[in-house]
């Protein structure tokens, strides 16, 4: 306690003396490789062994939780509880895809099974929580999963996922901007490019100018700026309004239900169950931009296991029940795919209710774009404090307490994709990002329990490699069957089998560290389990969501061997203190 009194001091007498708001090149670039053209010639010259340093290199939990956050100069303020957190979650992740994706998937995937769709995503969504809850208890810090694999996976992995996912976030606030303006001009004028400019010179997929987007981005990501907690109660009063909706929704549908309805209850068969549970599991994402809300949790080892799991679980109850409730109320076949809600009001005389189902729509994509915004902005924050990205998108605002330029970063990228870009191209852009992290935590957190620099013998380290690698292998094995139309069971039955030693081995292997106060339970079966259930998923994503995480991180792998290499570099094996001092003599 006394420590965190003195760094706050620190902080703010370093606050007095400095502007918030300064532009100087130290600002950006304060590393000594970046100080003039020779020392930057001389790290490019030194480029392969800083990549050999580096590329297994890893942080510490003492580093990300003390002397990271100092490159803030201001603290983020401990202001939400385990309350905040659950609703923070719920507002995140329980968007408008719910309303478009159950339709979808009961007309022409999986039937009234649907409702097992969800509870096996739910499940697998469940497992990746309990992962990012065990980190965010030991390491409280607003990175999240960046801040997590580096320190258990390295600088080089933790960089490419960070870079990849963070890409993907800002690709999908511009999405919802676009979906916002859509909804609310098909309530108005029933057509959704109402509110869009057509230009006839830009090509095509990018000739429609939605300034609507723009403006409900730059108002999301403005109130986030302001502050974290009066974002968390609005976020809080709307999201009170959608459990009402769906509450509304749930009890109609079993009021005006029959069970004739879900028979039979598995028309496309196992198979549509599980393809069906991989394209719901969208409707499960966005927790994890909550988790990277640690930092600010006034108790972490309370607040995040029982805000996020708690949240997640309820989730899944909900998703379950409407799911349940459109089925029961409308026979599969007859459900309308594109308005699955709204056209079964319309068939039972409530024709007014599609408007309740087109508001809490609206209400779902706004809170998802303010906790996203949160989230998103804490990341590139984490990011900078580590200097792959410069320094200066780190600061926190002494005010406020939020980081008000890596904010205005996500903004200002996201408000001109969306300007330009139409949904068609943006939902080509799929979230390979999302689930690819989600399996490195699940490996993260094995790595954290049975790898411990120093104590963990050689032997024992090339047995959990051994076994880890079996894992993998396996999983993806069962995924590359399942979605090349392997019929049978013997191919099915031996990736299992290896998997399961894998995992029996792994078990069978001594854990050399402990959580301190709360850890996932039945390791390592759950985060095993978790590896497998997110390869499953990523395999069913097709190729061109391959092609582009491959051609995303060709870009940013670039970026990193010419600039975030040498910035990271430096601040590992010289003290910033001495690099700025010779930049400013």
């Amino acid at each position: 306690m006394e420590e965190a009194h003195q760094q706050e001091s620190r902080s703010d007498d370093l606050s007095q003396r400095r502007s918030y708001w300064r532009w100087r090149k130290q600002d950006f670039f304060p590393e000594f490789s970046f100080q003039s053209f020779s020392t930057y010639k001389s790290a490019l010259s030194a480029t392969c062994p800083r990549l050999a340093d580096r590329l297994l290199s890893r942080s510490s939990d003492a580093y990300e939780l003390d002397a990271a956050r100092r490159e803030s100069e201001n603290p983020m303020r401990r202001c939400l509880t385990w309350w905040d957190l659950l609703w923070l979650s719920f507002g995140s992740v329980v968007g408008s895809g719910v309303f478009v994706i159950t339709g979808q998937e009961a007309r022409n995937g999986a039937g009234p099974a649907v409702v097992l769709s969800y509870a096996i995503s739910g499940v697998s969504a469940l497992l990746s929580v309990l992962c990012y809850a065990e980190f965010g208890v030991e390491i409280p810090v607003a990175g999240g999963s960046f801040s997590y694999l580096r320190v258990e996976l390295g600088d080089f992995i933790a960089f490419i996922a960070a870079g990849n996912i963070l890409l993907e976030a800002m690709v999908g606030a511009a999405g919802l901007g676009r979906s916002w303006s859509s909804y609310l001009a098909s309530l108005v004028k029933n057509d959704s490019d109402y509110f869009r400019i057509k230009v006839d010179s830009f090509a095509k997929g990018f000739d429609l100018l939605d300034p609507v987007a723009v403006a409900v981005l730059l108002v999301a990501n403005g109130i986030a700026m302001t502050g974290t907690k009066r974002t968390s109660w609005l976020n809080l009063i709307t999201s009170m309004v959608t459990v009402c909706i769906i509450v509304f929704i749930v009890v109609v549908g079993f009021t005006h239900s029959k069970t004739s309805n879900l028979v039979p209850f598995f028309p496309y068969g196992a198979k549509g169950v599980v393809q069906s549970a991989a394209v719901v599991y969208w409707s499960y994402t966005g927790f994890d931009m909550v988790a990277n809300m640690a930092e600010e949790t006034e108790k972490p080892s309370r607040d995040i296991p029982i805000g996020l799991v708690g949240s997640m679980s309820m989730i899944t109850v909900v998703y379950c029940l409407m799911a349940l409730a459109l089925t029961m109320m409308v026979k599969y076949t007859e459900i309308d795919a594109n308005a699955a809600y709204s056209v079964a009001f319309t068939q039972i005389g409530m024709k007014w209710a599609k408007y309740l189902v087109g508001i809490c729509a609206l209400k779902g994509m706004t809170t998802s774009l303010l906790v996203g915004s949160l989230g998103q902005a804490r990341y590139t924050t984490q990011i900078a404090r580590s200097h792959m990205i410069p320094p200066w998108f780190a600061l926190v605002h002494p005010k406020t307490g939020t980081p008000i330029n890596a904010t205005l970063l996500v903004t200002i990228l996201s408000a001109i994709i969306s300007f330009f870009t139409s949904l068609d191209v943006l939902s080509s852009v799929f979230s390979f990002a999302t689930l690819f992290i989600f399996m490195l935590v699940a490996v993260a957190l094995l790595v954290r329990r049975y790898y411990v620099k120093d104590v963990t013998p050689e032997t024992g380290l090339l047995k959990f490699l051994g076994f880890l690698f079996l894992i993998i292998a396996s999983s993806i094995g069962v995924s590359a069957l399942w979605n090349a139309g392997v019929g049978g069971w013997i191919a099915y039955a031996v990736t299992g089998v290896l998997w399961f030693i894998g995992t029996l081995g792994l078990a069978l292997l001594p854990k050399y560290r402990v959580p301190k106060v709360w850890g996932v339970p039945l390791v390592p079966w759950l985060p095993s389990f978790s590896i497998a259930m997110n390869l499953f998923l990523i395999g069913s994503l097709g190729y061109v969501a391959f092609l582009r995480f491959i051609i995303c991180t060709m870009v940013m792998l670039l970026y990193y061997l010419f600039v975030g290499l040498h910035a990271t570099y430096d601040v590992a094996h010289q003290p910033l203190e001495e690099a700025k001092f010779e930049g400013e003599r």
